[in-house]
């Protein structure tokens, strides 16, 4: 179903699965292509299980965009101070790298400059030089396939790399590649930023990448975050890239993500449910946001 944005409508697949073996694709497809998004995407926290030309297969059968987000371990981790760690996380994002090629994809994204935690330090600078050279030789990499690369700014306890988007700028501005580009996520910001309206006119076209999600990771709506004025800021920088809702519910569980997200309460039972009403939620919030704009 055609969506009435410019954007594609995307919704993570943790919404419908909690692992991307074949018969859990499969679901996550199907079920994305009924509840009416555009695209689907996909943790690659499970990269052994998901069958690379047979997602693909699925994806374009039904018409389905993807995208790939991803996050560090604590033992691949590209912002330490000790390179065999920084060598294995690099290792990782180019894998990555390869899977989103593999699958038809544009776009991979995520905290890829660091692990998914909560650090008991600060960023050393040393360990911040290790992020810039990595992702500078990712960047090369990812133009070559023409994939872009979204920093997603995450909060204070899953990151100490990137948690405002002024944070983000900066980075990207030190990678210096044109396909590196800021990803932004209303749940993240609830916590780190003054409002969800300004940081989005800051980035600007640097924007490339959307997560919608509520402050409790629930029901559009249900909560208290001001999603109007962000679809309103988006209209203000006529943004046209990915805007993907993400849900996380201990009703899904993938073995490790949902750790690394502290997905310990029951948010929702029923996933359908949850993402025909995100889709309609965020047609109609941007569809009314392009008319004021």
């Amino acid at each position: 179903m055609p969506t009435a944005t410019s954007s594609p409508l995307g919704v993570h697949a943790l919404v419908w699965v909690g692992d991307t073996a074949p018969d859990s694709v499969r679901t996550a497809v199907e079920k994305t292509a009924k509840a009416g998004f555009d695209l689907l995407e996909l943790s690659l926290h499970d990269l052994d299980n998901l069958d690379v030309p047979g997602t693909r297969a699925l994806l374009e059968q039904h018409g389905i965009q993807v995208a790939c987000s991803r996050g560090l371990a604590f033992d691949a981790d590209v912002s330490s101070e000790d390179l065999e760690v920084v060598a294995r996380g690099e290792k990782l994002l180019h894998e990555s790298l390869e899977v989103v090629t593999g699958l038809g994809g544009t776009h991979l994204t995520g905290a890829l400059y660091s692990a998914l935690g909560k650090y008991g330090a600060p960023l050393s600078d040393a360990g911040r030089a290790n992020v810039v050279r990595v992702l500078q030789d990712l960047a090369k990499e990812a133009a070559a396939r023409g994939v872009t690369l979204g920093l997603e700014v995450c909060n204070r306890y899953e990151t100490n790399v990137v948690n405002t988007a002024r944070d983000a700028l900066r980075l990207a501005d030190d990678i210096g590649a044109d396909n590196v580009v800021v990803h932004l996520d209303t749940y993240h910001m609830n916590i780190e930023e003054d409002d969800l309206v300004r940081p989005v006119l800051e980035v600007g076209d640097r924007l490339g990448y959307v997560h919608i999600g509520e402050n409790h990771r629930g029901y559009l709506g249900s909560g208290h975050l001001d999603l109007t004025g962000f679809f309103h800021a988006l209209a203000d920088i006529d943004f046209t890239g990915p805007i993907t809702f993400e849900s996380f519910s201990s009703a899904v569980v993938h073995r490790t993500l949902s750790n690394d997200l502290a997905v310990w309460r029951n948010l929702w039972d029923d996933g359908e449910d949850l993402a025909t009403h995100a889709a309609s939620y965020m047609r109609n919030g941007l569809a009314a946001a392009a008319r004021r704009s």
